[in-house]
């Protein structure tokens, strides 16, 4: 029996599960929102619970300085974000979900990439300290026109 780190072993195997059905009958090549949108397909067929484009509000000193979108939260604990990247994933995308893990409070995250002959996947849990990814956060939050103009 595989070591249990997060609790969520069961939910990540059958997302993986998923997201290897969608890359077998897509193949690579297409765009990001396509796999998504055929991932949210898979996992509703797998029974799996998940919110789509699920917006975050970002506070800063209790006021709202943006939003960060994720792919998917699957069974509000496993935050999933999609790639369709020509190249291999790098520490930029790990960390881009390391940040949605800090933002959200949620231990898991699971990171696809399509555009590959075979899916790459990496299953992601939060450093020890957040504090410094706490602080990477506003590079990944969408915020108003006008909040850049103070």
């Amino acid at each position: 029996m595989g070591l249990t780190t997060t609790g969520y072993d069961d939910i990540t195997y059958r997302i993986i599960g998923a997201a290897m059905r969608v890359h077998n009958a897509l193949g690579p090549g297409l765009r990001e929102g396509i796999y998504q949108r055929a991932l949210s397909e898979q996992m509703r067929a797998e029974g799996l619970s998940f919110e789509e484009e699920k917006p975050v509000e970002i506070l800063l000193d209790g006021v709202s300085v943006g939003l960060l979108y994720l792919d998917h939260l699957v069974e509000d604990a496993v935050v999933v974000e999609i790639k369709a990247l020509r190249h291999r994933l790098t520490q930029d995308e790990v960390g881009q979900v390391i940040t949605y893990l800090a933002a959200t409070g949620h231990k898991v995250g699971l990171l696809f990439n399509f555009a590959g002959r075979s899916l790459e996947y990496k299953r992601i849990l939060p450093p020890r300290r957040l504090d410094d990814w706490r602080q990477r956060i506003r590079r990944y939050a969408w915020t108003p026109e006008h909040a850049h103009n103070g």
